[in-house]
């Protein structure tokens, strides 16, 4: 196994060049990625920064973009990037986004680090690290009843068969609606995992599992001591259908739910 301890500093480092630029840079154009999506000057710039920062320091471990794609480096360590997870709430001016950089080892997320530039909040952690905002241990909250939890769900489906992929996620927030306290949608996968990892969500629960979008939280919420699986209840990897983190307690009965969606 790698060692991690370097890497997180690498990674700290990386976040600070990438938050200057979301919080001094004006949004500038943004363009159409497809039906609904969008990448904005910020997120192209931060992504470049990063890209090129990691390649200095980090030579031999590949790197992975939303917006640029892979390096091509062949290796068991990639960097996986999210230069703004939730670009349509930094372009409507919501504080709700976060720069999200994991670390990926033989398909599992060993190592995080995300930002979140307008909160003033940095979040980290690694495999036999400890997770941690700011210098704060973190941990997932201790509830054990499903109708007293709150649960973040990943963004609807867009672009292609967006109607066909949602059929599963509105019968999931119908699901849900019936039997937890308050579900929320925040537009960020980074936020919902880290707040699953400090307890101030009981659990997140998407219909997908990109890596720049999960590694880096999934990561986090692993070392912080929540269970992170796919929708079967099996331990989370890059080769997961969906990206599930909650609060040790509501396991059992999170997935008895899961089990008849």
């Amino acid at each position: 196994m790698a060692d991690l301890a370097p890497l997180l500093n690498i990674a700290a480092a990386a976040l600070d060049h990438a938050s200057s630029l979301v919080t001094e840079m004006a949004v500038g154009s943004v363009r159409s990625k497809g039906d609904r999506d969008m990448v904005s000057e910020i997120d192209l710039a931060v992504e470049e920064r990063v890209r090129e920062f990691l390649r200095k320091e980090t030579p031999e471990i590949g790197f992975l973009g939303e917006e640029s794609g892979g390096t091509g480096i062949e290796g068991p360590l990639t960097w996986a990037l999210d230069p703004v997870d939730g670009t349509a709430n930094l372009v409507n001016g919501l504080p709700l986004c976060a720069v999200s950089l994991g670390l990926v080892e033989d398909n599992r997320a060993v190592l995080g680090a995300i930002d979140l530039p307008f909160m003033g909040q940095r979040f980290r952690g690694a495999k036999g690290h400890g997770a941690y905002a700011n210098e704060e241990l973190i941990r997932p909250s201790q509830r054990t009843a499903l109708n007293e939890a709150i649960v973040a769900i990943g963004d609807y489906a867009v672009g292609v068969r967006a109607n066909e992929r949602n059929v599963r996620r509105l019968a999931l927030t119908r699901m849900l609606a019936e039997q937890v306290l308050r579900v929320r949608m925040l537009g960020s996968a980074a936020i919902d995992l880290i707040w699953v990892a400090s307890g101030k969500l009981d659990a997140s629960i998407a219909l997908s599992n990109h890596p720049w979008d999960m590694a880096a939280g999934v990561a986090i919420a692993r070392e912080a001591g929540a269970a992170v699986m796919d929708l079967d209840g099996s331990p989370h990897s890059l080769r997961s259908t969906a990206t599930i983190a909650v609060a040790p307690g509501l396991r059992g009965t999170l997935l008895q739910m899961l089990d008849k969606l």
